[in-house]
C-alpha cells in the first residue's frame, strides 16, 4: 500500500524540477510521510539490558517486559548485554537506529554517576537518548555486620571519625558507591571502599564479617537483618520499609540529605520519532499500572514509578547534577 501510494505521489508530481523531487524523495525514505506510531511495531522490539541474566536489571526488565508485548502485539526479546558496570550495553542502545525498534534499561548509574567516572563512555546521558519513562524507584539499606558497635547513623559517623579508614563499605556497583561517598562527605569521615564485581560477594563478605558496613538494596538484606546477620540502621528514602518498620529513615536519623534511591528507567536513542516515544511511554506505564506488575516489584523492593517522557528527561538532568557534584567533592574514579 506505502508502496504504490509512492508510485501515485511520483506520477502525479513529473514536471516539477528535479531538486523538488529529490527532495520529496529524501523525505519518503526516511519515513517523513508515514505515519509512523500507527505502523509502529510491524515486527520484535529489541530490549536491551546492559547487565548479565539475573540481579536487578534483569528482574524489573523481565516482570514488566511480557505485558509490553502483549501490549504492542510483537515479540519483546530481552538482550543481555554485561559488562563495564552497565556502560557497554547503554553505549550499543545509544547507537542503535532511532526507528522505535530499540530500547535500553537505562539506570542511575549508567545515566547519572558513570559519564563523571569514566573518561569516554562512548554515549552522553543528555544527547544520545530519548528518555521514555521512569520505572522503578528503590532507597538503599544502611546496614553494619553486629561486630560493629554503632547501632545509629550518628553512631556509625562518629566510630568513622574516631577510627579513620579503620571500617570498610562494599559496593557492587556505582551507585551503591556514591551513596557511601555522600554519607562520608556529610558526615566528614574516612571509611575504605572495597569494590565487588557482584551482590552476592558483598552479601557474603558483610555477612562473614569482612567488610564493615554496605548501602546495599533492601530485597537481598531484609531477611538477615531479621533474623539477627546483620543490623540495619537507617533507610535512605522518604518513607519506612513495610518489611522493616523498626528502621528509621535517613532523615529520621538525623541526616535528611542521605536521601538516596536507586532507579531504573527505559530509553530510545535519540531521534526516535515522537510519536513512537509516545507509544512506547503509554505501553511502560500501561504495564507498571497493573496490580501484579505492581505487586511483584513492591514485594521486591521496587516502588513502580510511572511518568511522561518530559518528565523522565528532567528527573535524569537532576540525577546527572546532583551525582556530579557527589563525584567531584569526593575525587573517586572508575575502578
Amino acid at each position: 500500500m506505502v508502496f504504490l501510494n509512492i508510485l501515485q505521489l511520483t506520477e502525479a508530481l513529473i514536471g516539477m524540477p528535479k531538486l523538488i523531487l529529490r527532495v520529496i524523495a529524501l523525505l519518503l525514505s526516511t519515513g517523513a510521510f508515514t505515519a509512523s506510531a500507527q505502523q509502529f511495531p510491524t515486527r520484535a522490539v529489541r530490549y536491551i539490558i546492559p547487565a548479565l541474566a539475573g540481579g536487578g536489571f534483569d528482574f524489573v526488565a523481565r516482570t514488566i517486559s511480557p505485558r509490553i508485548a502483549e501490549g504492542l502485539g510483537q515479540q519483546l526479546i530481552v538482550d543481555n548485554r554485561g559488562g563495564a558496570q552497565g556502560n557497554l550495553g547503554t553505549a550499543l542502545g545509544a547507537k542503535a537506529a532511532p526507528d522505535g525498534y530499540t530500547v535500553v534499561l537505562t539506570y542511575i548509574g549508567t545515566l547519572a554517576i558513570a559519564p563523571w567516572m569514566y573518561p569516554d563512555l562512548g554515549y552522553d546521558p543528555l544527547r544520545d537518548f530519548a528518555h521514555i519513562t521512569q520505572l522503578t524507584s528503590s532507597p538503599y539499606l544502611v546496614v553494619v555486620h553486629p561486630s560493629v558497635s554503632a547501632r545509629t547513623l550518628k553512631e556509625l559517623a562518629a566510630l568513622a571519625k574516631a577510627h579513620p579508614n579503620q571500617l570498610t563499605f562494599a559496593s557492587a556497583g556505582t551507585a551503591n558507591q556514591l551513596a557511601g561517598e555522600l554519607f562520608k562527605i556529610m558526615t566528614g569521615t574516612k571509611i575504605t571502599h572495597i569494590p565487588y564485581k557482584g551482590s552476592s560477594g558483598v552479601l557474603v563478605d558483610l555477612l562473614g564479617g569482612h567488610i564493615a558496613l554496605g548501602f546495599t538494596s533492601p530485597e537481598a538484606m531484609t531477611e538477615h537483618v531479621k533474623k539477627g546477620r546483620l543490623r540495619a540502621l537507617a533507610v535512605t528514602g522518604a518513607a519506612r520499609l513495610p518489611g522493616l518498620p523498626n528502621v528509621p529513615t535517613s532523615k529520621e536519623a538525623g541526616f535528611p540529605g542521605l536521601d538516596v534511591k536507586g532507579w531504573y528507567g527505559v530509553s530510545a536513542p535519540a531521534n526516535t520519532p515522537r510519536d513512537i516515544v509516545t507509544r512506547l511511554n503509554t505501553e511502560f506505564t500501561k504495564a507498571l499500572r497493573l496490580p501484579e506488575v505492581r505487586d511483584r516489584l513492591s514485594n521486591a523492593g521496587y516502588d513502580p514509578v510511572m511518568g511522561t517522557p518530559e518528565e523522565y528527561t528532567a528527573f535524569v538532568a537532576s540525577e546527572y547534577a546532583r551525582w556530579g557534584e557527589v563525584v567531584k567533592k569526593s575525587g573517586v574514579t572508575a575502578n
